[in-house]
């Protein structure tokens, strides 16, 4: 798989702040010594915004006049953010995995939540105009993507998370397949909700394409998110995606034990591509 990445998003930074560029700048580089392609993308059109964001949203983004904890009023993040959703989809275009940052899926269409300013895999999604399921295996409940697409015939939005920030996805909900972990599961646990809940989606739900909302923070360790997961669970994952035969493309979202990353993100692609011979890491 190829991948989208701009150095620009390692720009900015808050001190202190867990979403940081250096995460980002290691998950790179140890991708780019395993060869991994990289392509450019190109930045956000405001009218594509709109596809899924109130003019009243984008304005408070581009003017820094939003107010959330998690979310800093850094300079020029309007620009940030429209770049990372332009690469989100160029990613869709071509079945490509953006790697910038800010993430997007707890961004919804009139808040800004969680680090998130413009809901990236959301957007991407609209963007295509293809049935989409959306596989979110973040440790965080992406409650701006099921904000987005509740009640969507079209769209499917499937969410494995721990009960902590923000407190959604409680239950499956019309077209949201929600699973709540009250603690820390083992991975055998993990993978069999998930493969169960595949199961009941494709029985279920039509799709023509996978959107990946890819957040590592489910490794084992995290500070923020933890599920018990270890750098070979996301071969794994990969590998189940990947059986459903379906066009795949993934955009980056959390993921906090830095020198983990590459490894995570790596197998997980190694997974998805159903590379037997080498396997994980």
């Amino acid at each position: 798989m190829e991948f989208v990445f701009s150095e620009k998003c390692l720009d900015y930074r808050a001190p202190g702040h867990p979403e940081n560029p250096e995460r980002v700048k290691l998950m790179v580089d140890f991708l780019e010594k395993k060869g991994a392609v990289f392509v450019e993308p190109k930045i956000c059109r405001e009218r594509d915004l709109k596809l899924i964001h109130t003019p009243g949203h984008i304005e408070k983004v581009k003017n820094n006049s939003f107010s959330d904890p998690d979310c800093p009023n850094y300079k020029n993040i309007y620009f940030y953010a429209r770049l990372a959703a332009g690469a989100a989809i160029k990613a869709a275009e071509k079945e490509r995995f953006s790697l910038m940052r800010p993430p997007g899926h707890h961004a919804g269409p009139d808040y800004v939540k969680g680090f998130c300013y413009f809901n990236n895999i959301a957007l991407a999604v609209e963007k295509t105009g293809r049935p989409t399921l959306i596989i979110d295996f973040d440790g965080h409940h992406g409650n701006g993507t099921q904000d987005i697409f509740m009640g969507r015939q079209d769209i499917t939005y499937m969410s494995l998370h721990k009960n902590i920030f923000p407190g959604t996805g409680l239950r499956i909900q019309d077209n949201c397949y929600n699973h709540r972990f009250q603690k820390e599961p083992k991975e055998k646990n993990y993978l069999e909700v998930m493969n169960r809940f595949l199961k009941k989606i494709t029985s279920e739900r039509n799709f023509e394409q996978i959107a990946v909302s890819a957040g590592f923070d489910g490794f084992a360790r995290d500070p923020l998110a933890s599920l018990g997961l270890q750098s070979s669970s996301y071969y794994k994952i990969g590998r189940m995606i990947g059986k459903l035969g379906c066009p795949v493309f993934a955009v980056l979202e959390g993921g906090y034990v830095a020198e983990h990353m590459g490894e995570n993100v790596y197998n997980f692609v190694q997974g998805l591509e159903g590379n037997k011979e080498s396997g994980p890491l």
